[in-house]
């Protein structure tokens, strides 16, 4: 089962970035700007950010094998819409359609996952599934660019359609016939306004945006500070790419054995090593090294962060999980957006002294956040009570 929600992941992480490899060739075709085609990326975002939780709570009573399967069907649909699209406005229709299925199915995925392994697993199971959307960073946004040179960009499209269909399959055939928990809406929402929920979720959004001020810009630093070719550079996301399923991977099983301490660490080790990069970046070795460091950490925020709102989601967790995945995007569209402010102005080389500062005060939430730094911050106490508690409405 995990296999197969791991394939899924990967199916919908590829379709967010995947069009941005795409944007001269949409441009063209559909007769607008470049610019214009670009907002095609934020208008997958907004449906993530804004439809995701309202999807999440309005679905969070229906039996889960039902929901996974119609939440794939939905990005299936989203993405024959954008191979079909005849116009720039049904494109960004598709887009929409296919984002609304993204934050309730990677709930729903995180949840399954937790269901279905022991307590102290459950932070080595986030990381295998989570594993699908960083190699959907790593691998499937590069060849669906390479389909869409080949083939007209509407191929990649077409491909993800295809995709989709043979996940939902594959979950139709693997997934357990299980009902949903008799949770009530009102129980979901007082869950998400609990003030360690917030402070995780808060921690969530900074971190990722520590992470997107430096990875938006990172080609740039590597050519213009760095003095790399580009192919070079592509090499180095490459290296980026696998340090960060890697260090995901490691992440998760630090977490299962104890989860405050994996949380700290990394987040302090994650903003020591931006703040090293406008030092590093002046020589090709050194930057290396530090392009390799960032890979390993930038990824560990998924399963930590996660395994640290279930343990404190207890048995309504649903919708607060929902919220942390639309906070991954808040934080990489503010991170981006910060980062780009200070590379306007010429600050291209000091963007991991800005990283570093919000990898701070994300690392300063942790401790605000109840019974992190205390023997509760053991992952086993969080998620056993969840665990009981779906066993009782299965």
């Amino acid at each position: 089962m995990l296999a197969a929600l791991t394939v899924s992941v990967f199916v919908v992480g590829t379709s967010e970035y995947l069009i941005a490899g795409l944007l001269p060739q949409v441009a063209d075709d559909l007769g607008v700007s470049v610019a214009t085609a670009g907002q095609a990326v934020t208008a997958y975002a907004l449906g993530v950010v804004i439809g995701g939780p309202a999807v999440t709570i309005l679905t969070v009573r229906l039996p889960r094998k039902g929901l996974a399967i119609g939440l794939l069907l939905l990005f299936a649909a989203g993405n024959a819409i954008c191979a079909l699209a005849p116009s720039y406005e049904m494109l960004l229709a598709g887009r929409v359609v296919a984002s609304l299925s993204h934050a309730a199915f990677l709930t729903l995925a995180m949840l399954l996952t937790t269901q279905s392994v022991a307590p102290e697993r459950t932070g080595t199971a986030i990381a295998t599934v989570a594993s699908g959307f960083a190699v959907a960073t790593l691998l499937g946004v590069p060849v669906g660019v390479l389909i869409g040179d080949g083939a007209g960009w509407r191929a990649p499209f077409a491909v993800l359609t295809g995709l989709a269909l043979a996940a939902t399959l594959l979950l139709a055939l693997v997934l357990p016939r299980q009902e949903a928990r008799e949770t009530r809406v009102r129980d979901e929402v007082r869950t998400v306004t609990r003030r360690p929920v917030l402070l995780v979720i808060a921690t969530t959004s900074l971190v990722m945006a520590a992470v997107a001020t430096v990875f938006t810009y990172l080609a740039p630093t590597l050519t213009r500070i760095s003095g790399f070719g580009t192919t070079a550079v592509s090499v180095l996301l490459l290296v980026y790419g696998a340090g960060s399923l890697l260090g995901g991977l490691i992440a998760g099983r630090l977490a299962d054995r104890s989860l405050g301490a994996t949380v700290r660490g990394t987040i302090a080790a994650l903003s020591g090593v931006l703040a090293l990069v406008p030092l590093a970046a002046g020589w090709k070795a050194s930057a290396v090294v530090v392009v390799l460091a960032f890979g390993l950490l930038a990824s560990t925020t998924t399963p930590t962060m996660q395994s640290l709102l279930l343990k404190h989601a207890g048995s309504a967790p649903t919708l607060a999980v929902a919220v942390n995945v639309c906070a991954f995007n808040i934080g990489i569209a503010t991170g981006s957006m910060a980062g780009g402010v200070m590379v306007a102005a010429g600050g291209l080389r000091w963007l991991g002294l800005a990283a570093a500062v919000l990898g701070l005060g994300a690392l300063a939430l942790t401790s605000m956040t109840e019974g992190l730094f205390g023997h509760r911050s053991d992952l086993n106490f969080g998620t056993r009570s969840l665990i009981i508690e779906a066993g009782r409405h299965e």
